[in-house]
C-alpha cells in the first residue's frame, strides 16, 4: 500500500470512528432523563420551627426562614412541574397502571425512572376512611426504604424533612408538583388547611409503603445509605 493509499484509509478510519462517537452521543442525549424544573418554578419552602401545634398550618418562623432550591437538592430531592391541567385522573384507583398515562412528560419520567406500579388516592375527609387517624399517622417521622414519588394532581399538602443539622424544613407541594424523596430520608406528610391532596403514587417494582418510624429507624440500612450519600464528606466517602 502507498504512503498516500495509508493516508486515505487512516481518513477513512478517523471518519468512521467520529460517525460512532456522534452517533452514541446523540443516542445518550436521547435517553437522558426528562429535565428537572428550573429553580424558580420549585414550590416554597422554609424552616420550620422547634415545636408546633397544628400540623396543617402553614407554622413559618417569625420572621420567616426560606429555603432555597440548591439546599433541597443537597439533600436528595428532585423535582418536576407538571401540566396537571390538561389531563383527568380518578378519584382513587389503587392500583393505577403507569402505562395508561396519556401525558408524554408522565410517560418520559415513567420511562426514564423505571416506575412501573402507581395508585391514586384523595386524602380527603370524604375519601379516606379514618381521615384524621390517617393523616395524623402521615405525620410521624419516619424513613422508607427506597426513594418516595409523589405527583399533585390537585389540592395541596406539606412534606417536611430534615435537613443535615436535623432541622425541619417544609415543602407546599400544590397542583402540578412532581416530587421524589431520597430512600432513607426523614421526613413526614400533612394536608394542609385545605384538607385536600389527590396525588398519584409512583413505584419502581413491587410498592411497599412500609414506614420505619423514627428513633427505631436510626440503624436501618437505608438510613446509614442516605447517612453516606447525603451527609457524609469527602473524607468519610473514602474511607
Amino acid at each position: 500500500m502507498s504512503s498516500e493509499e495509508s493516508k486515505e484509509v487512516t481518513v477513512e478510519k478517523k471518519e468512521e470512528e467520529e460517525a460512532t462517537t456522534s452517533s452514541s452521543s446523540s443516542n445518550k442525549k436521547a435517553k437522558m432523563s426528562v429535565p428537572e424544573a428550573a429553580d424558580k418554578d420549585w414550590p416554597e419552602a422554609w424552616m420550620l420551627p422547634t415545636e408546633v401545634s397544628d400540623q396543617c398550618a402553614t407554622n413559618k418562623q417569625s420572621p420567616n426562614v426560606p429555603v432555597d432550591v440548591a439546599a433541597l437538592r443537597k439533600l436528595g430531592i428532585s423535582y418536576w412541574k407538571m401540566d396537571a391541567e390538561k389531563f383527568s385522573y380518578p378519584v382513587k384507583e389503587v392500583p393505577w397502571d403507569p402505562k395508561d398515562a396519556q401525558d408524554p412528560k408522565l410517560k418520559a419520567l415513567r420511562d426514564d425512572r423505571g416506575y412501573s406500579y402507581a395508585d391514586i388516592i384523595t386524602v380527603h375527609p370524604d375519601h379516606l376512611p379514618g381521615f384524621d387517624d390517617k393523616i395524623k399517622a402521615f405525620f410521624e417521622e419516619h424513613i422508607h426504604d427506597a426513594e418516595e414519588i409523589r405527583y399533585i394532581l390537585g389540592g395541596s399538602g406539606y412534606f417536611d424533612v430534615r435537613n443535615t443539622q436535623d432541622e425541619w424544613i417544609r415543602i407546599h407541594v400544590k397542583k402540578g408538583d412532581l416530587m421524589t424523596l431520597p430512600e432513607g430520608i426523614y421526613h413526614r406528610f400533612t394536608c394542609d388547611c385545605e384538607k385536600l391532596c389527590h396525588a398519584m403514587r409512583l413505584f419502581k417494582g413491587q410498592p411497599v409503603w412500609t414506614p420505619f418510624n423514627r428513633p427505631e429507624c436510626d440503624e436501618h440500612p437505608s438510613r446509614k445509605k442516605y447517612v453516606t450519600d447525603f451527609m457524609a464528606t469527602a473524607e468519610e466517602k473514602k474511607e
